[in-house]
């Protein structure tokens, strides 16, 4: 069921969609800080990727909802240990409320003439929650829920050219 909000908006021209970049959840110790310092030194590959989708709407009667796919208990040494590895990790699709888009590394990538938020739902619905670093994780996600909405594919490859070009 549509919220109002979302209804409205995909009436007035649709949902803005785009990709964030977040540092990585990792133990406290050692393994945030490396993390942590990865994000800030713009380390691509070390960086956990969602989508957002924004109604068109203005605030306050809009909210942006994000969607990402990581591991049930990103925070366990043991899990980040056997991903790491290569293993399969129980992963979860989350789904949560954004009050306002992220200053720094999100990139508006489209908008989504139809209801981008239902369409994400019906897409996590089929989702494999079996996340393999590297081969199925939160870049395939994003990528794939991109494309689901959009059409564009491998979304992140783009990001990440545009990104080396405007830095030489």
């Amino acid at each position: 069921m549509a919220s109002l909000s979302t209804e409205s908006a995909v009436a007035r021209g649709g949902e803005g969609v785009y990709v964030a970049a977040v540092p990585l959840r990792a133990t406290r110790g050692p393994a945030q800080l490396l993390a942590s310092a990865a994000y800030s030194f713009n380390n691509w590959d070390l960086q956990h990727f969602m989508v957002i989708i924004a109604p068109s709407s203005p605030p306050p009667h809009s909210q942006a909802l994000v969607f990402d796919f990581q591991p049930e208990d990103p925070e366990d040494i043991q899990v980040a240990l056997a991903a790491l590895s290569g293993k399969a990790v129980p992963g979860v699709v989350l789904e949560r409320k954004l009050s306002r888009l992220p200053r720094k590394k999100c990139w508006h990538i489209g908008t989504c003439e139809a209801n981008g938020i239902e369409m994400a739902r019906k897409f996590n619905g089929s989702w494999d929650l079996n996340l393999r670093i590297g081969h199925h994780d939160c870049r395939h996600y994003t990528n794939g829920l991109v494309e689901a909405l959009l059409g564009e594919e491998n979304v992140l490859a783009r990001l990440r050219l545009r990104r080396n070009s405007s830095s030489i």
